[in-house]
C-alpha cells in the first residue's frame, strides 16, 4: 500500500462534540424532571434550566405578583423539595447542568448543592454553569432584583465560593445573548458583554488572594447569541475569543494560555423567529448554529437550539427532539469535527474581524471614561444605545430594507399541515400548561412550609441575615438555609430587606428614533387631529402587569408613540394590575397599551379590564400585545380587550395608526 493510499483510507480523527442542551422547564418540578429524562434519553449530553418568573425574580408561586406566572416560562423552584424532585433519578455528580438565574444565582446554585449532597454526591464534583449575569438584566430581561453594587456582591460571592468549593462550576456565564435580542448591534454586543465581565472581574480581584485569580478567570465563561447574519456571527465569535485573550492578557497579567481560553454556549437567535409561516425558522436555526461551530478556534462548548415553533408558545418534546437531531446530525454525520479551523488564512474573515474588534474597543473606551459598566447602567447610557438600535433594526423591517422572508415579502404561503389543525385551529402545534398547575404548586408549597421545623428556620433566616449585612460571603449560610428548607421568596426578602430594591432606566425618555416617511407624516396629523378633539394631546399608558422583563416591544411601542405625537406614560417592568390601572387614573391616560411574553396574558389583561371597569375607566380601550395563541386572542376580546397585537404585527406605525383610529371612533362616539 502507498502512503497516498494510506492516507485516504486511514479514519480521520475526530474532536468530542460540543455539549448537547435543550432550554426547557414548565409547569412544575416533576413535569420538568420527566421532560429531562426523556431527552437525556435521546441522547441530550447536559441539562439547561428553564425557570419560571417568579424563581427568577425572588418570589414564592402564592406572591401576589406571582399570579398567572407560575411555571408558564419554566418550572418553579420554591424550596429544596422541589429542587430534589426536579433531578429526581438524574445523578447531579454525573451530570452537566446550565441554570439560567440571575439575581438570586447564588440561591439556586445553595439549592443545587444542597440537592446533591441529599443525592450523597461531593459539592466538589459537581459540574455545570450559573449564568449569574445581573448587569444584562439592567439593559435586557429585567429579572433583577437588587442595585448594581449589591448585585456584583452576589455574584463575587458566588465566585469567591466555587472556585475553592465546587472547582468544575462555572460561577458565571457573561450573557451577550439577550444584548443581540434588545438590539445590540454586534459591535455592541462584544463591547457591553466585555465591560460586563472587566466590571465583575474587577469586583473580585481584591477578594482572592493574588495567586488564585489566574484559576477564577479560568472559570468565567460565556453565553451568546447568533443570528442570520451568518458570515457576521461567525466573525463575532473569533472577535469575542481575541479580545477576551487580550484583555486576560493587558488586564490582569494572565500568563496561562488555558486560563485566557474564551468558553462559552451558545443559544441561536429567538429573536428572529417568525410567527409568519414557522417552518422556515428551521433554515433559520440551522444557518445561525453553523455560525458557532464551523470555526474551530471559536466553537462553542455547549449549544442549545430554540424550536422550530417558539414565536408561536411553548415547545412540545417532539419540537425540543427535531432541534436536538439537528445537533446530533452535525456533530456526528458530518466531517466537521475532523478538520482545523477552515477559516485560518481568509482575507475576508479576518478583515471583517478586525472591523469588529476595531469597533468593540472603541465602544468600550467610551464605557471606560465613564467608569465602567455600572455607571453605564446607572446613567442609562447603554440601555439607550440599545433602544435606538432595537429601533433602526425594527425600521429597516419596516420599510423593507431589512428583508424577512415570510413577514415582509414573499408573504403568500399554502396552509402549513404543522401548525393547522382540521377546525383551522393551532392543530396542537404548541404545548400549553395545565391551569391547575398553579394550584398545585401552592398547594405543595403551603404543604412544605407546614412540615419545617420553625426554629430552624429562624436561625438559617437569621444567619443568612446577619452574613448580608457585615458583608461576609452568604453561599454557606444560604446552602444552610436551603437544607432547614428555606423557601426561594424568603432568602429573596431577607436580602431585600437588607439591600433594598431597584429599579433600573427604561432608556426610553433619552431614546432618539424620529421614524420619518409618508406613513409616519399621516399618523402624526392624525394624533394632531384626534387631539384636537379630545381637548388635549393624546396620551397612552404603556405598562409591563406581572413579572415579564423582555421590555423590548413595550419600550419600541412607546418611543414610536411619542414620535407620533402622543404623550407616553411609561415607567418600566414588573407592575401589578392595580399599579397600571392606579396609573391611568392619575395620568388621565385614553389608552392603555399592555405587552406580556410569559404566557400569563389572560389572567393578567383581564385583572386589568377588571379592576379598569371598577375604577370608572371601563371606556378608555385596552389594547395587549405579546406571544398570544389564536385561541386566547378570542378569550381576550370577549372579555372587553379593543385590539391585540401579535409577532405577525411587526409594523408599529402601522399599529400607531390603528389605535389612533380606535381613539378617533371613542372621541366621536362620546
Amino acid at each position: 500500500m502507498t502512503d497516498k493510499t494510506a492516507r485516504e483510507t486511514a479514519t480521520p480523527s475526530r474532536e468530542k462534540p460540543w455539549l448537547f442542551r435543550t432550554y426547557s422547564g414548565h409547569s412544575s418540578a416533576a413535569e420538568s424532571n420527566k421532560l429531562y429524562r426523556t431527552n437525556l434519553s435521546k441522547g441530550q449530553t447536559g441539562l439547561s434550566i428553564a425557570f419560571d418568573l417568579p424563581t427568577q425574580t425572588g418570589y414564592d408561586s402564592d406572591h401576589a405578583l406571582a399570579r398567572g406566572e407560575v411555571g408558564k416560562v419554566g418550572v418553579p423552584v420554591c424550596h429544596l423539595g422541589d429542587m430534589m424532585t426536579l433531578f429526581e433519578g438524574i445523578p447531579l455528580e454525573k451530570m452537566n447542568t446550565s441554570m439560567t438565574i440571575n439575581a438570586p444565582a447564588a440561591w439556586l446554585l445553595s439549592l443545587y448543592i444542597a440537592a446533591a449532597e441529599r443525592q450523597g454526591a461531593h459539592r466538589s464534583v459537581l459540574n455545570g454553569t450559573t449564568q449569574n449575569d445581573v448587569i444584562k438584566e439592567y439593559l435586557s430581561r429585567g429579572t433583577y432584583i437588587f442595585a448594581p453594587q449589591p448585585s456584583l456582591k452576589l455574584t463575587s460571592d458566588v465566585i469567591g465560593f466555587t472556585y475553592r468549593e465546587v472547582p468544575k462550576w462555572n460561577p458565571m456565564n457573561v450573557c451577550s445573548y439577550h444584548l443581540q435580542e434588545a438590539g445590540a448591534t454586534p459591535e455592541q454586543e462584544l463591547a457591553y458583554a466585555l465591560a460586563t465581565a472587566i466590571a465583575v472581574l474587577d469586583t473580585v480581584r481584591p477578594t482572592v488572594p493574588a495567586a488564585d485569580f489566574e484559576q477564577v478567570v479560568s472559570r468565567i465563561s460565556f453565553f451568546v447569541n447568533a443570528g442570520i447574519r451568518f458570515v457576521t456571527e461567525l466573525c463575532k465569535m473569533r472577535a469575542f475569543t481575541e479580545l477576551w485573550d487580550e484583555i486576560c492578557v493587558n488586564r490582569y497579567g494572565v500568563k496561562d494560555e488555558k486560563a485566557r481560553r474564551f468558553r462559552y454556549g451558545v443559544q441561536v437567535n429567538s429573536l428572529g423567529l417568525t410567527e409568519q409561516q414557522p417552518e422556515n425558522n428551521v433554515y433559520r436555526i440551522v444557518m445561525e448554529m453553523l455560525a458557532v461551530v464551523l470555526s474551530k478556534n471559536a466553537r462553542a462548548r455547549a449549544v442549545q437550539l430554540p424550536a422550530w415553533n417558539e414565536a408561536l408558545g411553548l415547545p412540545r418534546p417532539w419540537d425540543q427532539q427535531w432541534s436536538l437531531r439537528l445537533q446530533q446530525i452535525m456533530a456526528y454525520e458530518s466531517d466537521l469535527l475532523e478538520f482545523g479551523d477552515i477559516f485560518d488564512g481568509s482575507h475576508e474573515i479576518t478583515a471583517k474581524v478586525e472591523s469588529l474588534k476595531e469597533g468593540a474597543r472603541e465602544e468600550l473606551a467610551r464605557i471606560d471614561a465613564m467608569g465602567g459598566a455600572v455607571s453605564a447602567v446607572e446613567s442609562s447610557y447603554m440601555k439607550q444605545k440599545l433602544v435606538e438600535s432595537n429601533a433602526r433594526r425594527i425600521g429597516a423591517i419596516e420599510t423593507g430594507e431589512q428583508i424577512v422572508v415570510g413577514v415582509n415579502k414573499w408573504t403568500e404561503t399554502e396552509p402549513s399541515p404543522l401548525t393547522t389543525g382540521p377546525n383551522g385551529d393551532n392543530g396542537g402545534s404548541i404545548m400549553t400548561v395545565d391551569p391547575k398547575a398553579e394550584a398545585e404548586q401552592i398547594e405543595r408549597l403551603a404543604a412544605f412550609r407546614s412540615s419545617r421545623d420553625a426554629k430552624a428556620v429562624d436561625k438559617a433566616l437569621a444567619e443568612l441575615r446577619s452574613a448580608a449585612q457585615e458583608g461576609r460571603n452568604v453561599m454557606e449560610p444560604s446552602i444552610a438555609a436551603a437544607h432547614a428548607g428555606i423557601t426561594t421568596g424568603e432568602w429573596a426578602q431577607t436580602l431585600r430587606d437588607v439591600f433594598g430594591e431597584y429599579r433600573a432606566p427604561t432608556g426610553v425618555a433619552r431614546a432618539a428614533a424620529q421614524v420619518k416617511g409618508e406613513k409616519m407624516g399621516a399618523v402624526r396629523e392624525k394624533v394632531a387631529e384626534v387631539s384636537a378633539k379630545l381637548g388635549r394631546r393624546v396620551k397612552i399608558l404603556v405598562g409591563k402587569p406581572g413579572l415579564d422583563g423582555h421590555s423590548n416591544g413595550a419600550e419600541q411601542i412607546a418611543v414610536r408613540a411619542r414620535d407620533a405625537g402622543m404623550e407616553v406614560v411609561y415607567e418600566g417592568i414588573r407592575l401589578t394590575p392595580a399599579q397600571i390601572v392606579n396609573a391611568a387614573l392619575e395620568e388621565g391616560v385614553h389608552v392603555v397599551g399592555l405587552s406580556i411574553l410569559s404566557g400569563s396574558h389572560v389572567p393578567l389583561v383581564t385583572e386589568v379590564l377588571e379592576r379598569m371597569k371598577a375604577a370608572g375607566l371601563g371606556d378608555i380601550p385596552v389594547v395587549a400585545g405579546g406571544i398570544i395563541p389564536p385561541e386566547d386572542e378570542k378569550v381576550l376580546l370577549a372579555a372587553g380587550c379593543a385590539r391585540i397585537y401579535t409577532p405577525k404585527d411587526y409594523d408599529i406605525t402601522a399599529i400607531m395608526g390603528d389605535i389612533v383610529a380606535l381613539l378617533d371612533r371613542t372621541a366621536k362616539a362620546a
